[in-house]
């Protein structure tokens, strides 16, 4: 038989769970960026499968503007993600407890 929880313990579990929502996504959105900040700059991006397959697309990848283009993508992420990180916890740690 599964237990009836109260209103409390609804709002209770309810507040948890947006919590970690939030701070899987600032994770998220950090560990991408800093992906993206740093692949462009990696032999990884160099030896590509898609860029022996396709040559155009290795010309593509090798200029530096796309490279720049594909840096500042993952400095907008990174950021977004530990702007949410600071303002999950500031949330977390301000709000009173019910």
């Amino acid at each position: 038989m599964i237990p009836c929880l109260t209103r409390p313990q609804v709002v209770g579990l309810e507040r948890r769970i947006h919590f970690f929502s939030r701070l899987l996504i600032a994770v998220y959105l950090i560990e991408a960026g800093l992906l993206l900040i740093m692949a462009p700059w990696s032999l990884l991006w160099d030896r590509n499968y898609f860029g022996d397959l396709w040559p155009w697309l290795d010309a593509v990848m090798e200029n530096a503007y796309v490279r720049g283009a594909v840096t500042g993508v993952g400095l907008v992420m990174a950021w977004t993600g530990l702007r949410d990180l600071i303002a999950t916890i500031v949330a977390r740690w301000s709000t009173p407890k019910q």
